[in-house]
């Protein structure tokens, strides 16, 4: 939808004062037109939507290739200390306007278009998201780059280009349908392909010992493809790497293929190899065991390992250092996060590499890799810890599992050092557990050798080290810390709400889009009417953009002046959709019983993917869907009350549904969500919060205050505490009898008319199998509910309460979680610095004397540009960057 006239002109004239000669609204479409003709051979008369929305994408792509090879010139030249994030998801979504907005283009981009007769806004429709994630560890790895780069830090990204990422969505007779989200079937133009930097990896084979050591032999390898994303900081003219790897097999298979018939298989075979990097898998949540998954791991860690000292060895005077080729000053210089278990695989390959390959002793290769590696764990529940069998590393990673033994050998040594006797605690605390199949616990791997393990929020962080890392935390209390999440404001308000953005900066300036924390300046505003009345109008604004894309998407016409209450996630049991579905029932109920019953309208929506294999979470789907259809078409109630179910839940909807959302639901089982961030943009953008003390909103409710926030439900220890006791849904059901009701018709086929047992298991799972306490919470988020009914019918106060939300979310920023991650974990400080334009000069002349000197010992195209800045300066030139 388009912003208002007013907020568009004055976003305008802010950008264009301060935009380059070279980034004026005339070169924009000089270039434009050029990408047109020259790089997708079309002209006006047969060019589609798409061709312009490519063309505009490789436009904006120049203006970022000047400042991509500056920012790698420039690490060459300071040779900072390095920081690589390790995780085998990013959920990037679009590029297009971030990167627009990042540069400061946005406003000569439209200008731009507008001069040529097209709508940008239509064009930005048509970027296919990079969904290569789940949810949120996927989106918190895309906003932590986001930060890195407008901090300045010399940060990597590293992961897989899955050919096909998180599947799409679709609903068919309220059922989920997955379908493959084949993303680049047009193409990428975001990605510059690094041929020349493929590396090898290794599988299977064995371990041959000789006199120095071992070595791994006889394997099958396959190659490592690197694409490199540009990850653009906001207005500094940094932009940083996030290299993703491709999987591609060898092409040496012998030619007696064309003479024995076999010709055809052996390139069948080979195309086996690529699917390593074929699919995301879907189960976040989840631990499969399967060895595709396995493979992804190690070809992700390995690839990224060989990349990372590479690159540590072709430093500036790197390879003439002493100490450099000795690897002293590797963790002086490197920094691995591992992004939750799944590069767990990065301890024992780089314990490999530096023993087999580097010819390090054990000592010094562990000391190198504790001191390199830290660890962020993301999960208490236990259905997600990894554990891969000891007979799967056997037959894949034959070296690495020997590895892995000596490593835990020595580990039981320290602990039986200091707690000799306690034989129970060193099983408890083994790397390798023996009961049943022997399995090694991937997190427990990840303790051992990283020198700082956080979790992501505060309770989640305190519940790891008094529940299921507890005798870690004992032993080595030092390590443990904690990172609260964060989102970045540059996405999650200045691009998917550019109004409230715009009257924020009008108020307080601009500076809270690289400080989030400036936003408590508008906690002074709380009693200003005319302000309170415009935040409501942008609400109401941005509710009635969802109205309209509803009505198109689904047909159904929702009320945008009733409440839009919002809960989009994963759907999993944890996060407690069917308390919501049954709080949906009773609304529904009440309204039936008595059609005249003071009501305050609600719209609400249940967004999110189920994974394939998630029976219970896909009939959580179907059933919302059943409610959704019997409530939306009973004419007694009306526009009063409405369900969408928000079909293939992603980045960019995600965009669209936050900043219309009146209320958040955040309603997990106390105890059982890491920290969430879905929570932190709905209260950026005003959104107020109905949930309970669990994950971030526990630190939430603290800086807005417990008056802005409705909580309910049970604590973390009095969910223990119950549970200990013993939890009986039965007791809890049969005294409500609203409860009751609403039960009753699931189970009895109220909303499945045409097959009144389908929701059977649904039933079982609230009556006997009620693992996430649901109907122990029904009563008090029921009450909480009618509370935040009445509240919304003063809309003032209303207003009022969500300014304080928005002036209280300056601790989420993920520019504060990177800033501690440098200064705690990395051993790095945020440089903050801006670099010069691409036409402005980078260098003295003497140091591009120098780099050219010493040209040789540096990667130009890959990350560590060498390149001497005047030939750069005059290429650019010649290109129009």
């Amino acid at each position: 939808m388009a912003t208002p006239t007013s907020d568009f002109d004055k976003r305008k004239q802010i950008s264009v004062r301060g935009i380059a000669e070279v980034e004026s609204v005339a070169n924009i479409k000089k270039t434009f037109n050029q990408h047109l003709h020259f790089t997708l051979v079309k002209d006006r008369n047969v060019a589609t939507p798409r061709d312009y929305y490519f063309a505009l994408a490789h436009t904006v792509r120049d203006h970022l290739v000047g400042r991509w090879i500056r920012t790698q010139q420039y690490y060459y030249e300071k040779d900072p200390k390095r920081v690589y994030y390790l995780s085998l998801e990013y959920y990037m979504g679009r590029s297009l306007q971030n990167t627009m907005i990042n540069l400061g283009i946005q406003a000569a981009c439209d200008e731009a278009l507008y001069q040529l007769g097209l709508d940008i806004e239509e064009l930005q429709e048509l970027e296919e998201d990079a969904g290569l994630g789940n949810g949120g560890l996927g989106r918190l790895a895309a906003c932590f780059l986001d930060s890195m780069a407008t901090l300045g830090l010399a940060a990597y990204g590293y992961g897989i280009r899955y050919e096909y990422g998180i599947f799409d969505q679709k609903i068919k007779d309220g059922e989920q349908i997955e379908e493959p989200d084949d993303w680049l079937r047009f193409g990428n133009p975001w990605e510059k392909a690094r041929p020349e930097y493929m590396l090898p990896v290794n599988f299977y084979g064995r371990v041959e010992k000789h006199e120095r050591g071992s070595r791994w032999v006889d394997t099958q390898v396959v190659f490592a493809m690197p694409y490199d994303m540009p990850v653009p900081g906001y207005l500094n003219n940094t932009v940083n790497t996030l290299r993703l790897w491709s999987a591609k097999s060898p092409h040496d298979f012998s030619l007696k293929f064309f003479n024995n018939g076999d010709y055809i298989q052996a390139v069948l075979d080979r195309n086996n190899a690529e699917n390593i990097s074929r699919v995301l898998y879907p189960n976040d949540n989840f631990f499969s065991g399967k060895e595709l998954r396995l493979k992804q791991e190690y070809f992700m860690v390995a690839a990224s390992l060989q990349d990372i000292i590479r690159r540590f060895k072709s430093a500036k005077f790197g390879c003439r250092d002493p100490v450099r080729t000795s690897f002293d000053s590797f963790p002086d210089k490197v920094a691995i996060q591992l992004n939750d278990t799944h590069p767990s695989m990065a301890i024992p390959e780089l314990m490999r590499i530096l023993i087999d390959i580097e010819g390090l002793t054990w000592e010094k290769a562990w000391q190198v890799t504790v001191k390199t590696c830290a660890y962020t764990n993301h999960t208490v529940l236990p259905e997600a810890l990894e554990r891969w069998t000891v007979a799967q590393l056997e037959h894949l990673l034959p070296r690495h599992l020997e590895i892995i033994y000596h490593i835990n050998f020595l580990h039981l040594q320290e602990v039986s050092k200091k707690f000799p006797g306690d034989t129970d605690r060193l099983r408890r605390m083994s790397c390798v557990e023996e009961e049943g199949d022997k399995r090694i616990n991937m997190a427990y791997l990840s303790i051992v050798g990283s020198h700082a393990i956080n979790g992501v929020a505060a309770l989640h962080s305190e519940l790891l080290k008094t529940t299921v890392f507890r005798d870690f935390y004992e032993m080595m209390p030092e390590r443990f810390q904690n990172k609260t999440n964060g989102i970045t404001p540059r996405r999650w308000l200045l691009l998917c709400n550019p109004s409230l953005a715009d009257v924020i900066t009008d108020k307080i300036g601009d500076g809270w889009v690289r400080d989030l924390s400036e936003l408590a300046k508008l906690k002074p505003l709380a009693n200003d009417q005319q302000f309170l009345r415009r935040l409501l109008q942008i609400k109401q604004e941005n509710k009635m953009r969802l109205a309209i894309h509803i009505k198109e998407k689904y047909n159904v016409t929702v009320n945008p002046g009733s409440m839009f209450d919002i809960q989009v996630k994963r759907i999993h049991e944890y996060k407690r959709q069917l308390l919501n579905c049954l709080h949906i029932i009773t609304m529904y109920n009440r309204l039936k019983r008595n059609p005249n019953l003071p009501f305050t309208p609600r719209t609400v929506m249940v967004g999110g993917k189920a994974a394939p294999g998630y029976h219970i979470a896909k009939q959580i789907i179907k059933l919302i869907c059943a409610v959704a259809r019997v409530v939306n078409n009973d004419p007694i109630i009306g526009d009063r009350l409405k369900v969408i179910y928000l079909e293939n839940y992603r980045v960019s909807l995600a965009e669209k549904i936050i900043p219309a959302a009146d209320l958040s639901e955040q309603i997990s089982t106390a105890g059982t969500e890491a920290s969430g961030t879905g929570n932190m943009k709905f209260q950026l953008n005003g959104s107020l919060t109905i949930g309970t003390l669990d994950g971030a909103n526990v630190e939430m409710r603290e800086e807005m205050g417990a008056e802005n926030f409705f909580l309910f439900g049970m604590t973390e220890p009095e969910v223990q505490a119950l549970g200990q006791k013993g939890y009986n849904p039965y007791e809890y059901y049969e005294r409500n009898p609203e409860l009751k009701l609403a039960v009753d018709q699931i189970r009895n086929g109220f909303f499945s008319p045409s097959n009144p047992t389908i929701f059977q298991d649904i039933a079982d799972v609230i009556l006997k199998h009620d693992r996430f306490f649901i109907l122990a919470d029904y009563d008090a988020y029921i009450k909480c509910q009618d509370q935040v009914s009445a509240v919304y019918m003063d809309q003032m106060k209303w207003a009022r309460m969500s300014l304080l939300n928005i002036a209280s979310s300056g601790k989420f920023s993920s520019d504060r979680t990177i800033t501690q991650y440098a200064r705690e974990i990395w051993s790095v400080e945020p440089s903050n610095v801006r670099l010069p334009a691409p036409h402005e000069p980078l260098f003295s002349p003497t140091v591009a004397k120098s780099q050219v000197k010493n040209s040789d010992e540096s990667d130009a195209a890959d990350g560590d540009a060498k390149a001497p800045a005047a030939d750069v300066s005059q290429l650019q030139q010649k290109k129009g960057y």
